[in-house]
């Protein structure tokens, strides 16, 4: 089996050579045939690739791009498989025969790609050699061919980008539209995975990149080809590259499951499904369901779970009740018109003890807070202020949201970035006279945030309405702690808390769970400092527990506000005393 490599060339001979001497040097001989493709270079790259044997060149007379330049390649190869190379890499010990083996692991898969120690979406790990020949034996050690270490990809990043040529012959070249390059591996990742084939992350094989060779010397003009190629790729396909084809790592990681676990995943807001595909990577017995307001981007998420292209504030969920292990809500919820009747409406759906994982910006983001004090506040197209951002949250608003709709045990971690707060600014002055937990916050970019449902509500309303059943209830609450229990009663929508209060004080009195009495009958005294049952309740309470001196302070308020029952309680306490 051959594998034709296509490499294009454009000037920087230096790199040219470096790449191609490490083919050379780590590729078994006769198993591949190189083809450069040189876009018009002036620094004697066409003349060199004229003296090299082993290489087929073509040579154009004017910049053509990278696409354009990839397809003369691909179109006089004769490998059975094609690798588009760039020739800013430096190849490695068993690099090839590493992506081979996944490539042809599978009739499904249609192509394969490795990491590095410079790429986007993820294809990149941290470094730590410090010149080439470390490299090479970190690589050496590195590469060794694990299933294990493959990962199924919505796209892969063309640096290197091995692919069946029976794939190319069905879905095509690259798309010279994005001349002179960027988001053509996009658009080929989009064509081979909708043509019903598979993308692969080795992570077994590593090879080093430089990354913007070409371009990087004009950082302007990179930024306006990528913006001008996005576009090209959103009006192509119908969702913005970036966007929609991200993966939430940080969400994952807020999943606790055993990887062997058979769980349920819903994400609203799934977009092309990244999230829900590196979920299946972790969790491979897992079930996946998404909703997705963008019916092209839900199209492709399709491929991998049961999507449905629907408004989440306006369609009737017809997934079973408990079924869900969680529901993810990335960077969602703030896009909203009402986000707390869509948590409380969903929550049926979660599994006992589900849990709800969801990112929110954070509106007290310290430049959102300069601006404001600078008079120069404005929406934009994305960030903090995204004008299609509906609802804005700080900590405080976030936590009350997620009590309020029924979930509890919130887990909530940060995104922060570097202060660039300056001297002179407004906002740096004042900050010394604010709470230091809030100017904590001012660094906080975005908050995520991991809560259980509960089932309290329905607990709180069988209390109200069969007081009697006191054994029923402390089973019920015996899973919560007293903090979870009084949170979840302050924030409930049921008007009769202190009543609530006072019958679960009562209820753990009566059942002997004295431990657990006084922080029910201290919330409800909080609540209403006058409700004389609760100024009974929690003044025999602590007569009984041998505390009079603190009973007594609760005893002369009910005195004056019921003497009646002031007069009852003291009938009652002469017996525990004289004994």
């Amino acid at each position: 089996m051959k594998t034709s490599i296509v490499i294009l060339t454009y000037n920087k001979l230096e790199y040219t050579i470096q790449c191609i001497e490490s083919i050379r040097r780590f590729t078994k001989p006769h198993s591949y045939e190189m083809i450069v493709v040189d876009n018009n270079s002036t620094d004697g790259t066409q003349e060199w690739l004229l003296r090299q044997n082993d290489i087929k060149p073509i040579l154009n007379k004017s910049n053509l791009g990278f696409p354009k330049g990839c397809n003369q390649g691909i179109e006089i190869s004769s490998g059975e498989a094609i690798l588009l190379l760039n020739n800013d890499t430096i190849v490695t010990k068993n690099w090839l025969n590493n992506l081979l083996v996944s490539l042809y692991s599978e009739e499904r898969i249609g192509a394969v790609g490795c990491i590095t120690n410079n790429s986007s979406y993820a294809q990149s790990i941290p470094e730590n050699y410090s010149n080439l020949e470390e490299m090479q034996i970190f690589a050496e050690e590195y590469n060794q061919s694990n299933a294990s270490e493959w990962e199924e990809r919505l796209k892969l990043v063309g640096f290197c980008y091995l692919v069946k040529r029976s794939v190319i012959n069905k879905v095509g070249m690259l798309d010279e539209r994005f001349t002179p390059g960027n988001y053509e591996d996009d658009d080929l990742s989009v064509r081979i995975r909708k043509a019903g084939y598979k993308l692969l992350l080795c992570k077994d094989t590593f090879i080093y990149h430089f990354g913007s060779v070409s371009f990087g010397t004009n950082s302007d003009y990179f930024s306006n080809i990528l913006a001008s190629n996005a576009k090209k790729f959103e009006d192509k396909w119908g969702f913005n590259p970036n966007y929609s084809q991200g993966i939430r790592f940080d969400i994952v990681k807020m999943m606790d499951s055993p990887p062997d676990a058979a769980i349920n995943v819903l994400e609203v807001g799934c977009a092309c499904g990244g999230t829900l595909l590196d979920i299946k990577n972790k969790y491979k017995n897992s079930s996946l369901y998404g909703i997705e307001l963008n019916d092209d981007a839900a199209s492709i998420a399709a491929l991998i779970a049961d999507v449905r292209n629907d408004d989440i504030e306006k369609v009737a969920l017809t997934y079973p009740d408990n079924f869900f292990d969680y529901i993810i809500f990335g960077d969602v919820l703030e896009h909203l018109y009402d986000p707390w009747k869509v948590l409380n409406y969903i929550k049926k759906h979660l599994k006992p003890n589900g849990k709800i994982i969801a990112s929110i910006p954070n509106i007290m983001h310290y430049s959102v807070i300069d601006s404001l004090l600078k008079g120069s506040w404005s929406y934009s197209d994305s960030g903090l202020l995204d004008r299609t951002h509906i609802r804005f949250f700080t900590l405080k608003e976030i936590q009350k949201m997620f009590l309020q709709t029924g979930y509890y045990r919130l887990t909530i971690n940060t995104k922060t970035v570097t202060n660039q707060i300056g001297e002179a600014s407004l906002l740096n002055k004042i900050t010394p006279y604010i709470d230091s937990e809030l100017v904590e916050q001012l660094n906080v970019y975005q908050f995520i945030v991991c809560a259980y449902k509960h089932d309290l509500e329905e607990t709180f309303l069988y209390a109200l309405e069969h007081p009697q059943e006191k054994e029923i209830l402390v089973d019920r609450l015996q899973h919560y702690s007293d903090t979870e229990i009084v949170q979840a009663i302050l924030f409930t929508v049921i008007e009769k808390k202190v009543e609530l209060l006072n019958c679960i004080g009562t209820s753990h009195f009566e059942m002997g769970v004295y431990e657990r009495v006084i922080p029910f009958f201290e919330s409800g005294y909080f609540l209403d400092d006058r409700d004389p049952d609760v100024l009974f309740n929690i003044s025999f309470f602590l007569s009984y527990i041998g505390e009079p001196a603190r009973a007594e302070f609760f005893m002369k308020t009910l005195r004056d506000v019921n003497t009646d029952m002031y007069n009852e309680l003291i009938k009652m306490l002469y017996p525990i005393n004289d004994y």
